[in-house]
């Protein structure tokens, strides 16, 4: 741990760790309130294995390691944490990964694993010879430890967080997360340079990178699933299996905030959302651990539900 990379604090990739645990020493302590800035920074070294040997025996690397954990002081069970994500620094490549029997596309792309290395540069990403987009840095894996055990950073997603690959946890959004334990032991990871909504391939344009991010306390929250806030939206994460009970759960959690926290009547609140309450596909690892008969079998299972802020200053 050091204070470079132009942060209050900075974990290096060593600090990566396969698993969501409060029984892993913390890498750092800090103070919640402070405004101080933490850098995490990424691993893709599986990603770089996977393209080398094309073989998922030969892999000596974690899969989607988080970099942590960070025990916050203060952080109590039924407390949340409110991660502002102020930058995401990119290297210069990415990955794009096909695996077999993995993400939407598994019966078109076949049993080959497919890798390609794709370059970031000023100009964008760079997916073809053709095709240039936009960056659009953001985390894909974030959360806070399990109240027993360890909790998977591949799948599933986990009310407390985990690999939801959310668009939305880029720079200028705040990530709320429950915590489950004394200190909450965030962790980072699964940095993307940009990503598709849904994630169709399960694996999007990987990418090595720091993220600069500051944390908060937020006594009592008593949150049931994480929830992002932006500059213009509140953004509550639906977590279920089958997926209408994903989105209903997203809903419902939608109409709890309306009415529970800002206290509209519960008609104003049906009708409101009814108009303004929208939902789209998040990332693909669903809220149910895979079995070793279908380990890959979530599709668009983690759900988004947003309402305008402007609609909670009238």
């Amino acid at each position: 741990m050091s204070t470079t990379h132009g942060c209050d604090f900075f974990l290096d990739k060593s600090h990566g760790r396969p698993g969501f645990s409060a029984e892993i020493t913390p890498s750092i302590r800090i103070r919640p309130g402070t405004g101080e800035r933490l850098g995490f920074e990424t691993s893709d070294a599986v990603y770089a294995e996977l393209h080398q040997h094309h073989s998922l025996t030969e892999l000596q690397a974690p899969i989607n390691p988080v970099t942590g954990p960070v025990f916050v002081e203060g952080a109590a069970p039924g407390d949340a944490i409110a991660v502002t994500i102020h930058e995401i620094r990119l290297k210069e490549y990415g990955w794009s990964v096909s695996l077999p029997r993995c993400g939407a596309l598994q019966h078109v792309m076949g049993e080959d694993i497919f890798t390609r290395r794709v370059p970031i540069d000023e100009y964008g990403v760079h997916l073809t010879n053709r095709v240039t987009v936009p960056a659009q840095p953001m985390i894909g894996c974030i959360g806070t430890a399990p109240a027993i055990g360890t909790a998977s950073t591949l799948m599933p997603s986990y009310f407390h967080g985990g690999n939801m690959d959310l668009v939305e946890c880029r720079p200028g959004s705040t990530v709320y997360l429950p915590v489950q334990v004394d200190g909450a032991y965030l962790a980072i990871g699964d940095i993307h340079a940009v990503m598709a909504e849904g994630e169709s391939s399960f694996i999007a344009i990987e990418a090595e990178g720091v993220a600069v991010v500051s944390i908060d306390l937020v006594a009592g929250l008593g949150l049931r699933a994480p929830r992002v806030e932006t500059d213009s939206e509140w953004i509550f994460v639906g977590l279920g299996d089958p997926v209408q009970d994903s989105i209903m759960r997203g809903y419902e959690d939608m109409f709890s905030f309306l009415v529970d926290v800002h206290g509209w009547t519960r008609d104003d609140a049906y009708v409101t959302l009814s108009a303004v309450g929208h939902s789209r596909l998040g990332g693909p690892t669903g809220s149910i651990a895979p079995n070793e008969l279908h380990p890959f079998t979530p599709i668009g299972a983690v759900t988004t539900h947003r309402i305008p802020k402007s609609i909670l200053s009238v």
